[in-house]
């Protein structure tokens, strides 16, 4: 499965943006993961990734999904600063 980033906005900044985005996603899409498929984060589009939003994204993802979210890889320096913050 991928998840685009882009559909929440190409400027993904603040910790209360980034949860309410992760329950969107939990509510609508995840529920249909196998436990042996992969969530692919696709960041195509996106300008800006604050830390804050990337950390409640994507480390609450992983956390739900233990071994199976990749980084799909990005020329973005605000995506490549920011994911440094990620625990995945």
């Amino acid at each position: 499965m991928k998840l685009v980033l882009k559909k929440f906005g190409v400027i993904l900044t603040s910790r209360p943006a980034g949860r309410e985005a992760f329950n969107s996603v939990m509510a609508y899409v995840l529920d249909k993961v196998e436990a042996s498929e992969k969530i692919e984060i696709d960041f195509t589009g996106v300008q800006v990734l604050a830390p804050s939003w990337a950390d409640e994204f994507i480390s609450s993802l992983a956390k739900e999904y233990p071994g199976q979210v990749i980084l799909l890889p990005s020329d973005n320096a605000s995506v490549k600063a920011s994911l440094e913050f990620v625990k995945i």
